[in-house]
């Protein structure tokens, strides 16, 4: 990439250290200028130690976005304040990657989506598992007809015990929801991303809250605080499309089950069907036979990016939405797709409240 882009970070906990910093820094063109972050001692941090020569530190974005030499912003903050900031900018002329999910709701994320169109500029959500070597190579079988039409699929974000007992995930003003709107998110954009299937009909879900206030639990980071856990512990929904597939959403932080899932999906076609349970599996029938096929992915190339990679998906995630900025293409995570997912969440928990299916 020869062009420079000029990218301002908005939120510098553990999103972005963990991935949007590290992996802009793996490329040439990103000059990381301005961090921003209301502790500011996280803003400086991140600016001493990923930042452009001269990188300027904020605790208020709204200064941030009055530098007009800034083209793109991340937005890593909580859910609940991704709408107001990602309008704020697109509003101020910058491109913008926003942190899954797209927004704390639905209505939300869609005056972030006609905000884009309107203003012309491109907004992309971070849905980091779409770049993942599995996802690549089953998204190119799916997009060539091979597992034919998939009608019936199945969105896993399965953990036993790891519920995130940092930050504010556990608060649900600010998050909006637990495990369905944290890791349910990327199982279900993963799942319609591969069905290429936006057009949802009518969703049914549950959530539980069967774990959470249990002293002293089991869990990946040790016991989590009852009084502070407002969200669920579980969330599972069924969501049937316009054109009668059927999608099946399960989601934990903390259930009783040895069946972990995270990130993945399951696919039933009419001519084939596809699961990531321990490697990505191909299976149909051929000559009045049943077959399992194991696809090899450790032998390289992806289907999507013609670009070197440096190993992690979220490197590939970056380059390519700076690739859509440069060749003025529509990013892999389109505003209209994560909208769609957004719609899909809140009906699940609705429907969780009112007992009632919810039709969109």
């Amino acid at each position: 990439m020869s062009t420079t882009h000029r990218i301002a970070i908005i939120g510098c906990g553990g999103i972005a250290n963990g991935k949007h910093l590290p992996s802009l820094s793996t490329i040439k063109s990103a000059q990381i200028v301005a961090f921003c972050d209301i502790e500011e001692h996280r803003a400086q941090e991140a600016a001493a130690k990923y930042g452009a020569e001269g990188a300027r530190v904020y605790t208020d974005y709204t200064e941030l976005l009055k530098d007009e030499s800034i083209e793109i912003v991340h937005v890593c903050t909580p859910n609940d304040s991704h709408a107001v900031i990602a309008i704020a900018a697109l509003e101020a002329g910058k491109h913008v990657m926003c942190e899954k999910p797209m927004a704390k709701t639905a209505a939300d994320a869609k005056l972030m989506m006609e905000t884009a169109r309107r203003t012309g500029k491109k907004l992309t959500i971070g849905y980091n598992n779409r770049f993942r070597p599995d996802s690549q190579q089953l998204k190119k079988i799916c997009a060539n007809g091979e597992l034919g039409e998939v009608y019936y699929a199945k969105a896993h974000a399965i953990r036993r015990r790891a519920v995130p007992t940092w930050g504010v995930f556990l608060d649900e003003e600010k998050q909006g929801g637990g495990p369905l709107i944290d890791i349910g998110t990327h199982a279900l954009d993963l799942t319609l991303w591969m069905m290429d299937n936006y057009k949802p009909k009518v969703v049914l879900g549950t959530a539980y809250h069967k774990l959470s206030q249990r002293e002293n639990a089991a869990n990946a980071w040790g016991p989590w605080d009852p009084a502070k856990f407002t969200v669920e512990d579980s969330a599972f929904g069924m969501i049937v499309m316009e054109n009668g597939a059927t999608i099946s959403l399960e989601s934990s932080w903390a259930l009783n089950t040895l069946d972990i899932d995270e990130a993945k999906c399951s696919l039933s076609g009419t001519e084939g069907g596809a699961d990531m349970k321990g490697g990505l599996r191909i299976n149909g029938e051929n000559h009045s036979r049943l077959y399992t096929t194991d696809i090899e992915l450790k032998s390289g190339g992806v289907a999507f990016f013609d670009g070197a990679d440096s190993g992690r998906d979220s490197d590939l995630e970056m380059r390519m939405w700076l690739k859509a900025i440069e060749d003025d293409t529509d990013p892999v995570v389109t505003p209209e797709q994560a909208y769609v997912v957004s719609q899909i969440l809140e009906a699940i928990y609705e429907s969780a409240r009112t007992g009632k299916a919810v039709y969109l």
